[in-house]
């Protein structure tokens, strides 16, 4: 397993239980160099492509015809062409080019839906965007080709400068009403990206951006890693592991303003920051006791407690969505394996995977019904899910270097980091493991994608 940050050492002595401790803390130490971190990085931008690498077979497919637009006001945004995009992507829906299409109905009176149907289209969706002052009013409706009859309408007011988000939320309505599932095209993720500047010199930067890697912003920079990125509750604060201090050191940072805060900077090891369901508290990992265990954090007082308390390496804890349960790794069986034990530390640890020899990382859903890992088999990693209602566990990629899965909001959707051609990227799979798609960045590596709750 590639060790490329803070987590991965841990994890590579999970996988040498014989190794001491206390060489994992001189390890770590050999990392913590001079580090220059510029904070909010407005200038930075990271440009992603989308490539959808397999879909389900039985997509529906849909019509979005191009949107009719105010007069004498050419729009910069092609509001159509985004949600074509965001439904293609999701892997149930194969939408048509514009060059096939018959006609370009902008009113409902205008649609004649045998020509929509003699081209095997399911759904059609029209449009108009006006203008009103600093604002656009866009207005969208679906219709069943079929049954001839309108499904939704739906009528989304923004700024002028944020017709993409009014498209998302389009996307996202549509989705809602054809699949009876929330859609994630509103939301946002975060991921740290690596270059090369020259000869031993990286250039290192956690982004935010929309889901599908738009309007990415750097939030932070530097010259050495930053790691573990993980959004709190609200959308507003994400907290992560910087070395900016020649130590591991866990900040949290509020997004409207850049400002941050340093929440632990224990000696050893501070790292896989979690937050509460409740925005309150953190779970982290430190080895201030000289072993790896699991703390929670107040962020109130930022008063310790200590979860974890035996002689294995704990790592990599977070929370069920109830907060009431803590998900970690742990090598107290030999072997990394998932455990959980309350959240209040009122009962011991109880390990819940054993399809396998490795088992790590693991992220529950938004619903509390899977749990995605990575899995070792082989000597391949791929992520996986476990069902659990059934204890069924399947595997979702083919590996050989995942990780650092994440679930979408609506737990549909998992987005993790691979290799792939010698290259890091993110890609993402629904939980059937039927709908893949690549992310790639066009310049250096991707890694450690968080998908905002």
């Amino acid at each position: 397993m590639c060790l490329r940050n803070l987590d991965g050492l841990v994890l590579f002595f999970l996988q040498n239980p014989k190794l001491k401790i206390i060489m994992l803390i001189k390890k770590i130490a050999t990392l913590m160099l001079s580090v220059s971190l510029s904070i909010y990085s407005l200038g930075a931008r990271a440009e992603l492509t989308i490539e959808i690498t397999e879909g389900i077979q039985s997509a529906y497919n849909i019509a979005v015809v191009p949107f009719g637009q105010p007069k004498d006001n050419k729009l910069e945004v092609d509001v159509a062409s985004i949600i074509r995009g965001d439904l293609a992507g999701s892997g149930y829906f194969r939408s048509l080019d514009q060059s096939h299409m018959l006609a370009l109905p902008h009113q409902p009176a205008q649609i004649k839906f045998r020509n929509w149907l003699a081209i095997g289209q399911d759904y059609v969706v029209i449009g108009n965007i006006k203008a009103e002052g600093s604002r656009y009013h866009v207005d969208m409706s679906l219709f069943d080709v079929v049954k001839k009859e309108q499904l939704k309408g739906v009528r989304v007011t923004v700024e002028k400068n944020a017709l993409r988000q009014a498209a998302h939320h389009i996307s996202d309505a549509i989705y809602k009403r054809l699949l009876g599932v929330k859609g994630v095209f509103t939301s946002r993720i975060a991921y740290i990206t690596s270059r090369v500047i020259s000869k031993n010199n990286h250039e290192y930067n956690l982004f935010i951006a929309d889901y599908d890697g738009a309007n990415a912003v750097s939030i932070a920079k530097s010259s050495e890693p930053i790691m573990s990125p993980d959004w709190s509750p609200n959308g507003e604060q994400l907290a992560y592991v910087s070395f900016e201090n020649k130590v591991s050191e866990i900040y949290v940072q509020t997004l409207a303003t850049g400002k941050r805060k340093s929440v632990a900077k224990y000696k050893g090891i501070n790292g896989s920051p979690s937050w509460s369901p409740d925005g309150k508290k953190l779970a982290l990992t430190l080895s201030k006791g000289g072993n790896s265990d699991v703390y929670i954090l107040s962020l109130d007082k930022l008063s310790l407690r200590q979860l974890t308390k035996s002689r294995a390496i704990d790592t990599e804890a977070t929370w069920s969505p109830d907060g009431k349960t803590i998900l970690f790794t742990s090598d107290r069986g030999r072997r990394p394996q998932l455990y959980v034990m309350p959240s209040n530390g009122e009962g011991g640890a109880e390990r819940i995977t054993f399809d396998g020899l490795y088992n790590a990382r693991g992220r529950f859903s938004a619903d509390g019904k899977l749990i995605t890992m990575v899995q070792a088999k082989q000597g391949k990693y791929h992520i996986a899910v476990l069902n659990l209602e059934t204890g069924v566990v399947s595997a979702l990629t083919d590996g050989p270097l995942d990780e650092s899965p994440s679930f979408a909001p609506n737990s549909q959707t998992i987005i993790y980091a691979r290799r792939k051609a010698n290259k890091e990227i993110l890609s993402t799979v629904t939980v059937d493991g039927v709908t893949k798609q690549d992310i790639e960045f066009t310049e250096g590596s991707v890694r450690e994608p968080a998908w905002a709750k």
